[in-house]
């Protein structure tokens, strides 16, 4: 996943203390070291206390982002106190990265002239003037907050959820391996809109993946084969984990040769028919390494497994929303055959044969599916379509619980439980969403959300 540095910009009003400056500067950048993060910052000589108050500053400050372009990948604008507008616009304009405005709160016993500092008020009107200048900039809860308070560790994660997601994806490219399968045209997608946002899609014919598995040299088989080996328990003839290797070699070509961010997949019927597998088991290690990777050739779901494991800097995966559980509206059974990264399970899966496959062309047919045991917590769901040009999404959080399912269930399943899923189920359905879900653990909507809606310019809708 990606590092995150973000450069510190601190605003300044010439009548208040300097020492309001020189105390911020000492805060914020323990505060983002503590967090795990690293920061970049103008020298304290370049302008009065090291802060921006003036236009002529804020050209300085833009000269220091352009020198340091591509070294950081957001922005944390600093009021200690009121701060000036006219000096933070010159300074951000052209900034192209998020910009998190924080802003000090007053004290109790610190409100007489001499230590007031107004930062609410002056976010308030930076806010109103970033706005009127058409640059984009993010606000967190609560509205004022120390550097040094553990509110404010909360915000910094989250901020670097929201730069992940926007640097991770501003200019996305994203591999379509094999045509849509013609039955699923709930995965068709608008290529035109999806350009319009960022996204490029390239596409690749099943038959020159074919010609490239058959070509795989042994040693690079063996070699895959081992890694899966790591992450499953085979029983099966070697031949078929061999013929997994292959394409998961040749997947890994296409990434490699045309720089690709994540890809999704043509996984039935023909991978079945040509060599005897279910391509599940390369799905989920791509996963694992942070390459987003759907089936079903469920492109804009990519985007989204992308957006959550961005977000939460965590693997993710896509399911099926696939079984009302009991009569429970605020629970639902998710599950897909088995394309789950390892650290979304607990411990090693077991291949097994995919049961269609097996029931539609025979014994062998679908070797490949690691099925397993959901890892159970906090997660948050979302799913994204094309609809009249544009990228639309919905997002929710809940938990994966250790409610039981049946023990004959095929496949990898858990119960979501999230408030309101009924809610979100006629959602889907009325707004024709997939039946496909992408989910990643722990609460990250908020970051997602942002990220999406506010920088990448997406239709979201929060549940």
């Amino acid at each position: 996943m990606q590092k995150i540095t973000f450069a510190l910009f601190f605003g300044n009003r010439g009548f208040f203390p300097g020492e309001l400056i020189a105390d911020a500067r000492a805060e914020l950048t323990e505060a983002v070291s503590k967090a795990g993060y690293d920061y970049i910052m103008m020298e304290e000589s370049e302008t009065r206390y090291g802060a921006v108050e003036t236009i002529e500053e804020g050209k300085k400050f833009a000269r220091f982002l352009d020198q340091n372009r591509g070294k950081y990948q957001g922005v944390i604008l600093c009021l200690p106190n009121f701060g000036d507008e006219n000096g933070a616009c010159v300074a951000l304009r052209d900034a192209g990265v998020p910009i998190l405005v924080q802003a000090y709160p007053d004290e109790e016993g610190k409100m007489d002239f001499a230590h007031r500092r107004d930062a609410m008020c002056g976010k308030i009107a930076m806010c109103n003037v970033l706005r009127q200048c058409g640059i984009k900039y993010t606000l967190l809860k609560p509205f004022t907050i120390h550097p040094s308070s553990d509110e404010f560790q909360a915000q910094i994660q989250t901020f670097a959820g929201i730069c992940r997601v926007v640097n991770g994806m501003k200019r996305y490219n994203l591999g379509s391996i094999g045509a849509r399968t013609t039955a699923f045209k709930t995965v068709r997608i608008d290529e035109i809109g999806m350009q319009r946002a960022g996204v490029n899609v390239e596409t690749f014919d099943l038959g020159e993946v074919f010609r490239r598995m058959r070509a795989v040299p042994q040693d690079r088989i063996e070699a895959k084969a081992t890694e899966y080996l790591k992450i499953t328990r085979f029983d099966f003839p070697m031949e078929k984990l061999h013929n997994i290797a292959r394409l998961g070699a040749v997947v890994d070509d296409l990434i490699a040769e045309y720089d690709l961010n994540g890809i999704a997949l043509r996984c039935w019927n023909e991978f079945q028919l040509e060599f005897g597998i279910a391509p599940c088991m390369v799905l989920g290690e791509l996963n694992e390494r942070g390459i987003a990777a759907s089936c079903e050739v469920d492109i804009t779901n990519t985007l989204m497994m992308q957006a959550l494991a961005l977000a939460g800097n965590t693997p993710s995966m896509l399911l099926d929303i696939n079984n009302n559980y009991r009569d429970d509206p605020d629970k639902c059974i998710l599950f897909h055959c088995g394309p789950v990264p390892i650290s979304l399970m607990e411990g090693k899966g077991t291949t097994i044969e995919h049961k269609m496959f097996v029931k539609s062309y025979g014994e062998g047919s679908g070797v490949g599916v690691n099925q397993g045991v959901l890892r159970r917590g906090k997660v948050s769901f979302g799913s994204m379509k094309t609809e009249n040009g544009k990228i639309c999404a919905y997002l929710g959080c809940g938990e994966l619980t250790r409610d039981p399912i049946e023990p004959e269930f095929f496949g990898t399943g858990s119960i979501l439980a999230a408030k309101g899923m009924d809610d979100v189920l006629d959602y889907i359905g009325k707004n024709g969403y997939r039946h496909h879900m992408a989910v990643a653990p722990e609460h990250v909507c908020d970051a997602a959300e942002e990220a999406l809606s506010n920088y990448l310019g997406y239709e979201v809708k929060r549940f």
